[in-house]
């Protein structure tokens, strides 16, 4: 297959799969029940966080966290006091549990508090290719707070090696400008093409089978591998291509 054919087949798929009609079957159908800015990134940055195994699960306990939210998570992230952490008893997605949570809301508290948006604190280190330096600076900034160092595993940091799949998932919800209505593109402070490719199992199947990947661990080094290969087939929306790989991986088995 040449690069023009390879390009031409993978926007095909973009297309069939970058389509509302798979929210409601995705993490990304968590924050799409908010307008609000605020409420969509926060909403966005849990269901990212826990968005790792069944599908169904996911959803079943991202509802469960909107619950706790009392469905208002901007409100609730500034006005929450210790006693409202009782609603967060008992909660668990695998190995994310209700201590990790507590932990998760007091540190958005505190980040909202000093910066008023997520985006503030991405975009403060913005190197010029891409966000995984952001990534790096952004976790160091989330467990400033006194924590169990347990939960440090539930924000990845690419400066480690980290594929960091969760969290580039979650920027290109904020980041990446959809005219289908998909993505939010509620960030402006950051260009679409510095994001990176959520490199997972399925997708890095099919990026090897496609010949845009070699490397055969999923890593940091696997994701800047494939992110230069994405953007030479579009230099301006590179993760586009995530719909396409994904797609190809999960509902063809490609």
């Amino acid at each position: 297959m040449t690069s023009k054919e390879l390009q031409s087949f993978l926007d095909e798929k973009v297309e069939l799969y970058n389509r509302p009609k798979f929210i409601t079957t995705d993490p990304i159908y968590i924050p799409h029940q908010f307008q609000k800015k605020e409420d969509i990134e926060i909403a966005g940055f849990l269901i990212a966080t826990i968005a790792w195994g069944n599908r169904k699960s996911i959803l079943k306990n991202g509802q469960k966290l909107l619950q706790i939210l009392d469905y208002e998570p901007h409100d609730f992230i500034l006005n929450h006091t210790k006693n409202d952490f009782k609603a967060c008893d008992g909660f668990v997605h695998r190995t994310f549990n209700a201590e990790d949570l507590k932990y998760f809301l007091t540190a958005l508290k505190s980040l909202y508090q000093k910066y008023e948006s997520l985006e503030n604190i991405f975009a403060q280190h913005l190197p010029e290719k891409n966000l995984q330096e952001s990534v790096h600076h952004f976790k160091q900034e989330f467990f400033s707070l006194p924590h169990q160092k347990r939960t440090e595993k539930h924000v990845s940091d690419p400066l480690k090696k980290s594929a960091a799949k969760r969290i580039n998932m979650y920027l290109r919800w904020m980041v990446r400008q959809d005219s289908k209505g998909v993505d939010f593109g509620l960030w402006t402070k950051i260009s679409p093409s510095q994001l990176s490719c959520p490199l997972d199992v399925h997708s890095g199947r099919v990026a090897r089978k496609l010949g845009l990947l070699n490397r055969k661990q999923n890593d940091a080094k696997a994701v800047l591998e494939l992110d230069n290969n994405l953007k030479k087939l579009d230099p301006k929306d590179p993760v586009k291509y995530d719909f396409a790989l994904f797609g190809l991986g999960v509902f063809e088995a490609f």
